[in-house]
């Protein structure tokens, strides 16, 4: 099992370990100089060692293990403020929405994380007279904006005031995928019944998510 790794923080490293990349030297063991997982490998050892060290039992001079520090270049994409996230929400009650961050532009998370649209962050204009459950259902797809990283609690904190912004997949109670017919309705084209939704103008980068 691989175990991630700070920078400063100590590497999983002994008197029979080697420094290699990823890592630095401390006057009593190796430290992390990026964030990553620790890799011990083995490769053979091509300098001296002390006599204390040759006499130790058991110990083979000539395959001690290499320690590195590698990164998962997948997990280190984050939404960061200003990014448009495509998310799922999950729940809606009177005063927000709360999503799960699927995308960040076009680049799929290797993990999702968990989102809020605030009623007062769902459209630019009158928001006195936005109401949450009008705007999305359990289930929809959105594009949405990242404005702040939130708190504990509210995680991300999302908008969707803009026009390019809001659902682009809503599924009818039929089960059958709606069309937008307006900036706020979408109709199910088998039973034509209309729901309201806060309907996002799609651009063309992001009809294939």
């Amino acid at each position: 099992m691989r175990c991630s790794r700070l920078p400063g923080s100590t590497a999983p490293c002994s008197r029979h370990t080697h420094r290699a990349a990823g890592s630095r030297r401390h006057p009593a063991h190796p430290q992390s100089r990026k964030v990553g997982f620790a890799n011990p490998a083995c490769r053979p050892c091509t300098k001296n060692i002390g006599l204390r060290d040759a006499l130790a039992p058991r110990v083979c001079a000539s395959q001690l293990p290499v320690v590195s520090v590698v990164r998962d270049a997948e997990a280190q994409l984050l939404p960061g403020v200003g990014a448009v996230v495509t998310c799922k929400v999950c729940s809606i009650n009177s005063r927000f929405a709360k999503v799960n961050i699927l995308y960040v532009g076009s680049t799929p998370l290797k993990s999702t994380f968990r989102g809020t649209i605030r009623k007062e962050d769902i459209r630019a204009t009158e928001k006195d007279k936005v109401e949450v459950y009008k705007s999305f259902r359990p289930g929809d797809i959105v594009l949405a904006k990242v404005i702040s990283l939130g708190d504990a609690q509210s995680n991300y904190l999302l908008s969707t005031a803009e026009n390019e912004l809001g659902v682009v997949v809503a599924r009818s109670e039929a089960g059958v995928q709606m069309v937008p017919i307006s900036w706020c309705e979408m109709q199910c084209p088998q039973t034509h019944t209309k729901d309201f939704r806060k309907v996002a103008r799609v651009q063309p980068q992001f009809l294939q998510t």
